[in-house]
């Protein structure tokens, strides 16, 4: 499970896929399957976490990474390349976006 906070250096990578309701599920699918067969065992990698909004139109991907280089290295893989064309073929678009922490809030 994703544990944000205000001390964490590492990188944050927040990831959007356009989906369409027909497709959703299917992107999902795959998108799940990446994560436990290759992404979460890669070096570097913390924790992460998939959503799906309400009309089922946006799926977003949350992970935390030791370094920025780490990421960059499980996206070159082989098998990774092979699943991100897979996977982009389904969406109308993909958007990958690495942040630094600024701050955290809580009640």
């Amino acid at each position: 499970m994703p544990d944000i906070n205000a001390d964490f250096d590492g990188q944050t990578v927040i990831c959007t896929f356009e989906v369409t309701p027909g497709s959703a599920h299917d992107v999902l699918d795959l998108l799940s399957e990446a994560w436990d067969q290759v992404i979460r065992r890669q070096p570097g990698f913390i924790s992460g976490a998939i959503h799906l909004n309400d009309a089922q139109t946006r799926i977003a991907t949350y992970s935390q990474w030791r370094d920025r280089k780490d990421y960059q290295a499980m996206l070159r893989s082989d098998e990774m390349r092979r699943r991100n064309r897979e996977i982009h073929g389904m969406c109308k678009s993909f958007e990958p976006v690495m942040y630094e922490l600024q701050s955290v809030y809580e009640s």
